[in-house]
């Protein structure tokens, strides 16, 4: 997979079957690296440096100088590294929710149509300019508690499915397994290898709702095989997809990847094993999420990205709940500038929700705070994780300080105003777009939009379709009447407005820059 690509860097992840040395070359040039070893499986993340900024060069790649990439017989162009170059529009495809089932007729009829592969099969076509500069995956890259035939099939050879935690995933090796199901498919492989990426987790990474409340953790953690869970699936996480996310100046900043550089530089001819320092490493960090930070920041020429952990960074204290702790609001703080052209902010869940969705989380959120006694609390709780109300509006004190954080951009408070500030997200299974009121802000500031893209591979059932828009549309008035109306529901200090959607195909948006202006498309 090629993963982190810049100006004049990129890495490249293989996931090899034993220990190697895996070397990628371009041209007469090369760069190599030992694997290392989790759990018996052996990975490498190779760093390219030196490279030309603007320059588009095919790669390949060998294990103890045996070429293995790209395949001998392949229907698909070359693999190849496009560094980013200033002077180019840059272009990034961004969706989530993807399952990992098969592409038959069967498949396509219970999941819908993968838009990952038709994306892959189309761009396959084309020539090496039309690849964009980046895929933004937000969230839910696989599926750990709705397993496929294939994933229950592999679960069954190791242990029953008629013990805890049945068809859902234990640990580190069924997650192994299960990437390799959601990636392997030839296409998407190609385009994996050709086009680079970035990656946030979602609630299915881990499982539904995960941490939607301090009961939701409560639950969770008096279960005998969670443990082994989450410690497998944030492990599994690290080294599957964040690892990848970082340039490789934020790597030799990163604890887990300093032990992998040391063994590197010492000359050691065997691969390090990070089982046990990887995993002490996620188990305190799910203890304790101000320990290690899972956000991450991405420069794309005038533009930056910004990737936020919304999610395993969450403050669940009833008292004080915010989607992101302290430390993470403080980091949160110090990326969210001006003096670019364009601030895309990466958050798995929707910031701007449809407007309905909104105030419905935020009366529940005081609900189940027990702001009207503690027997409607519990209502509050049943109806957060039944009905999934856990994104930023069922946050309300960290919603408000993110939204003035990002209006004091939007007004020129923080540097010079970009064009646009615009949210990226996933997660509810429809794409719409949303924009705060102009006149909102002051003449001359930064246009604040909220785009989601979701489903990849996982629409909703036409009965949810319809009462999503019903209450996300046509109960948005009523909604906001009753929101307003009560002193104990926070009203937003800035109205935005439904301006696309939402619809509901299998899709992944495509966001150019030109200029001051945004373009997307789905």
């Amino acid at each position: 997979m090629l993963r982190h690509v810049g100006e004049t860097s990129a890495t490249v992840w293989v996931q090899t079957a034993a220990a190697c040395r895996v070397t990628v070359r371009i041209g007469e040039r090369e760069w190599s690296a030992r694997t290392f070893g989790l759990h018996g499986h052996h990975y490498a993340v190779v760093c390219l440096t030196g490279l030309e900024a603007g320059s588009s060069e095919e790669y390949a790649v060998q294990l103890d100088g045996r070429s293995v990439w790209p395949p001998a017989r392949s229907d698909y162009p070359p693999s190849r590294i496009l560094t980013l170059d200033r002077r180019r529009p840059t272009r990034l495809a961004f969706g989530s929710c993807r399952t990992s089932v098969p592409h038959t007729a069967e498949g396509n009829a219970t999941h819908g149509v993968d838009a990952m592969r038709a994306f892959a099969l189309h761009l396959a076509a084309q020539p090496p300019e039309a690849l964009p500069d980046l895929m933004v995956f937000l969230g839910d890259q696989v599926y750990a508690d709705e397993t496929s035939d294939e994933m229950r099939e592999f679960i069954a050879s190791r242990r029953s499915l008629d013990e805890p935690p049945w068809e859902e995933l234990k640990d580190y090796n069924e997650y192994a397994h299960l990437y390799r199901l959601a990636w392997s498919d030839p296409a998407n492989r190609w385009l994996l290898s050709t086009v680079p990426s970035v990656m946030i987790f979602d609630d299915h990474d881990i499982r539904d709702d995960w941490n939607t409340s301090i009961d939701w953790r409560r639950e969770m953690e008096a279960k005998a095989w969670w443990h082994e869970r989450i410690v497998g699936g944030l492990a599994s996480y690290w080294v599957y997809q964040h690892v990848g996310n970082l340039s490789p100046k934020a790597l030799s900043e990163d604890e887990i990847w300093q032990l992998i550089a040391a063994h590197q530089e010492s000359g050691a001819d065997d691969e390090v094993d990070l089982t046990q320092p990887l995993e002490a490493l996620v188990e305190a960090a799910d203890r304790d999420p101000e320990s290690y930070r899972w956000s991450y920041t991405i420069d794309l020429g005038d533009s930056r990205l910004v990737v936020v952990d919304s999610r395993a960074a969450r403050q669940l204290d009833p008292d004080r709940r915010s989607m992101i702790d302290a430390e993470e609001m403080r980091w949160l703080d110090s990326q969210l500038q001006g003096g670019v052209e364009h601030l895309l902010i990466g958050t798995s869940l929707p910031f701007m929700m449809l407007p309905g969705l909104h105030d419905l989380e935020a009366i529940d959120e005081a609900l189940a705070e027990g702001a009207w006694g503690r027997r409607p609390a519990r209502l509050g709780e049943w109806l957060r994780r039944a009905l999934d109300l856990e994104h930023w509006a069922a946050f309300q004190e960290g919603f408000a300080q993110v939204f003035e954080m990002v209006m004091e951009v939007a007004r020129g408070e923080r540097g010079r105003a970009p064009a646009t500030v615009a949210f990226l997200s996933g997660d509810v299974h429809n794409s719409y777009v949303t924009q705060v009121q102009p006149e909102a802000l002051p003449p001359g500031s930064s246009t604040v939009l909220q785009a989601v893209c979701s489903p990849i591979r996982n629409p909703l059932p036409r009965g949810i379709r319809v009462v999503t828009a019903l209450v996300g549309k046509r109960l948005a008035r009523p909604l906001r009447l009753m929101a307003s109306r009560s002193r104990k529901v926070p009203d937003p200090a800035y109205p935005w407005v439904v301006t696309h959607g939402p619809w509901f195909d299998n899709s992944l948006a495509l966001l150019e820059v030109h200029g001051r202006t945004l373009a997307f498309r789905w």
